[in-house]
């Protein structure tokens, strides 16, 4: 095994500290074995879901994972920052140019969405509402892009109670943002209707990641 592959030393310490075989985290990752030793040694680099699975699963922090896979947190910030950008300027563009919505669109106004929606989901009804919402939401939307990829492991992570108050609150409005129909750009609004779902995500897991 090559030296500079940090990110498999580190597995394999952890899988060491742990008592686990590559088996059993691949049980627990739902990635495959031979996909786990690849990377392990070094033949592969692991993407983003394979960190945050392996994150997950090992209790370690992701941005320790992800600068042993080397990429740098601060590259990966800026780039995540730069989408949401992206994203906001189309919103923007769009609704200067139909007459579909009259409201402004903004991050805070997501931000303050999220905030509300983040209290709501410590409720036992907001509780209720995503663990009974969110397959149908699901099934409505579609389970194919790289949002809702991200939304099915907050979901899991939701159902499980894998996180601390503060991390599942934050969580839980991401969830809620995604449920609710009518949030800062209603989704029935064409194309753009989930635009600001998908911007919401991002902000909930770049505050998950600092």
């Amino acid at each position: 095994m090559s030296e500079e592959n940090h990110l498999g030393l580190m597995l394999r310490e952890l899988l060491n500290k742990r008592s686990l075989s590559m088996r059993k985290l691949s049980e627990l990752t739902e990635i495959d074995t031979a996909t786990i030793s690849r990377i392990i040694n070094g033949k592969r680099k692991a993407n983003l879901q394979h960190l945050e699975k392996f994150a997950d699963c090992l209790e370690v922090p992701i941005t320790e994972l992800f600068e042993a896979a080397g990429y740098p947190i601060e590259k990966r910030q800026e780039k995540s920052q730069s989408e949401i950008q992206t994203s906001v300027k189309v919103i923007e563009n769009f609704l200067e140019s139909s007459n579909l919505y009259d409201k402004k669109f903004s991050i805070a106004s997501v931000e303050q969405k999220l905030t509300s929606y983040g209290q709501y989901s410590e409720t036992e009804e907001g509780k209720d509402t995503i663990l009974n919402s969110f397959d149908e939401k699901l099934q409505k939307v579609g389970s194919i892009g790289p949002f809702i990829c991200h939304l099915k492991d907050l979901f899991k992570k939701f159902r499980l109670r894998k996180g601390t108050p503060y991390e599942l609150a934050i969580i839980g409005s991401a969830l809620l943002y995604f449920i609710i129909p009518v949030d800062v750009i209603p989704d029935y609004i064409f194309p753009i209707g989930y635009l600001d779902d998908a911007i919401a995500v991002q902000i909930v897991l770049n505050l998950l990641s600092d």
